[in-house]
């Protein structure tokens, strides 16, 4: 391989989020949440008040996938599932004070763990590589693309 190449984005963060993701698990189940669930709090959280279609949508899953999903997070008090009075077949998801609770808490401590492998990065760099996730992470799908960007 030349100096001047480099490895695809996919080959060089895919091993990163794996592990990262291997690294939730045992957090979530400390916390009574699958990953799913911690999904849909989060985009809960971002859209606090959402359709199911609305909320499959946005975080990638077929809408009759998490309605298991989602009795479980009612069950436990982190969402309210109620009728949409503009459509009487729909339901609004919206995320409760213990949904709310309960998914800071999970945040929290996830990026405990991650700001330990943060710190094998110096501060500019760590700082630099958050941006840049942010920034990309918030690409919409469609810039992935192949072609002419």
């Amino acid at each position: 391989m030349e100096d001047h190449e480099r490895r695809d984005l996919a080959a060089m963060l895919q091993p990163l989020v794996r592990a990262l993701i291997e690294a939730e698990l045992p957090v979530l189940a400390r916390h009574g949440i699958t990953m799913w669930g911690y999904v849909v709090l989060n985009a809960l959280r971002d859209a606090p008040q959402s359709t199911q279609a609305a909320l499959a949508e946005k975080i990638g899953a077929d809408k009759t996938r998490i309605i298991a999903t989602l009795d479980d997070l009612q069950a436990a008090g982190l969402i309210t599932r109620e009728p949409d009075p503009a459509d009487r077949r729909a339901r609004l998801l919206s995320i409760t004070p213990a949904g709310g609770r309960a998914r800071r808490a999970v945040q929290e401590d996830i990026q405990r763990n991650e700001e330990r492998v943060l710190a094998e990065l110096p501060p500019a760099e760590r700082r630099a590589f958050l941006r840049a996730a942010e920034r990309l992470s918030a690409l919409p799908a469609a810039r992935f693309l192949a072609g002419p960007l």
